[in-house]
């Protein structure tokens, strides 16, 4: 009986590889293989054929993992085991996971992890964008005015950032939450303004909060708060 035929980024999802957009760029690279030959993007496959990546058998998972991390301020996002200082170093599972999303490397707080990458592609294809949180120290005190421009969105290179919610906890002190997920967006919103970000902290994203999850330690979300990354 023949298996049920699947999407090749699909299968590499489901086995906890990576993402499905992550995998196409896998394939297009040419680190994939289908019974000896390079793989195609979008070709079908069943669990009767052999996949490698970069020249390792790929099996699909049965167990899915989703984790909560609190990064460390220093610590690199990347599974990259050559890499100085990644997050797996904290890590110690016997299923490989990757990160949902990222926080640069002078950033901590709170980071998600799984191998389910079809739970990513629901996340990255949604509507309704997931807030993120985050607690923000400055180099010095910030003006009302200021606050405003950060509410209202701003021109950062050729895109303006969405509208977000800010509230100033201290003279140098703020909350903010997007819905949003450009590269470096906080402490380039803020240097354009003409402010130092000297310490980001996300503490929440979505219904998950980081609440007192110490540095470098990690936790298993609970049913609800993996049914909330969806929803």
């Amino acid at each position: 009986m023949t298996s049920t035929k699947t999407r090749i980024n699909k299968y590499l999802a489901r086995a906890g590889i990576c993402s499905r957009r992550e995998a196409d760029k896998l394939i297009t690279a040419g680190e994939v293989e289908v019974n000896g030959k390079k793989a195609d993007i979008g070709m079908p496959i069943s669990e009767e054929d052999k996949v490698k990546v970069n020249g390792k058998i790929i099996h699909p998972i049965t167990e899915k993992i989703y984790i909560a991390f609190h990064k460390p301020y220093g610590v690199i996002t990347t599974t990259d085991a050559d890499s100085n200082n990644h997050i797996m170093e904290y890590i110690d599972l016997p299923s490989r996971v990757f990160p949902i999303g990222r926080l640069d490397v002078e950033s901590s707080g709170l980071l998600l992890l799984t191998n389910d990458g079809d739970i990513v592609n629901k996340i990255l294809k949604s509507k309704n964008k997931l807030e993120k949180e985050y607690l923000v120290t400055l180099n010095k005190p910030i003006r009302g005015d200021q606050i405003q421009n950060l509410r209202d969105g701003m021109k950062l290179g050729d895109r303006k950032t969405l509208p977000a919610k800010v509230e100033q906890l201290g003279m140098r002190k703020i909350n903010m939450i997007l819905v949003q997920g450009m590269n470096r967006q906080i402490r380039r919103m803020c240097e354009k303004l003409g402010y130092e970000v000297k310490k980001l902290e996300r503490i929440r994203i979505g219904r998950i909060q980081l609440s007192d999850l110490e540095p470098g330690k990690w936790r298993y979300l609970s049913r609800k708060e993996i049914e909330s990354l969806t929803k």
